[in-house]
């Protein structure tokens, strides 16, 4: 069952507080078809690095993994915002 992120005033997330590193990581050479929720999980409360399968990668910071999206803190490069994304767009990640 997946735990669901906390909201309201009692449970509001809070991003991270510092940014995350300043050089993006290699690209995998290998990339899955699918990016399974289990794979991804691993990468929870961790800096990480997301190439979607259109458009540019960018810095996130995973929260919650459901069943079909991943949610969490995109950095905008200048701050975090809480963002999500489906798995199902993501070609590569790896996370830190």
């Amino acid at each position: 069952m997946a735990f669901m992120p906390p909201f309201g005033p009692q449970g509001q997330q809070q991003g991270p507080t510092s940014p995350p590193p300043q050089v993006p990581p290699p690209k995998p050479l290998v990339s899955p078809l699918a990016v399974d929720p289990g794979a991804i999980r691993g990468c929870l409360f961790r800096n990480t690095f997301i190439w979607p399968r259109f458009g540019f990668g960018f810095w996130f910071f995973p929260t919650f993994v459901g069943p079909t999206s991943v949610a969490g803190f995109r950095w905008t490069g200048s701050r975090w915002v809480f963002s999500g994304i489906s798995l199902a767009s993501i070609e590569a990640f790896t996370c830190f």
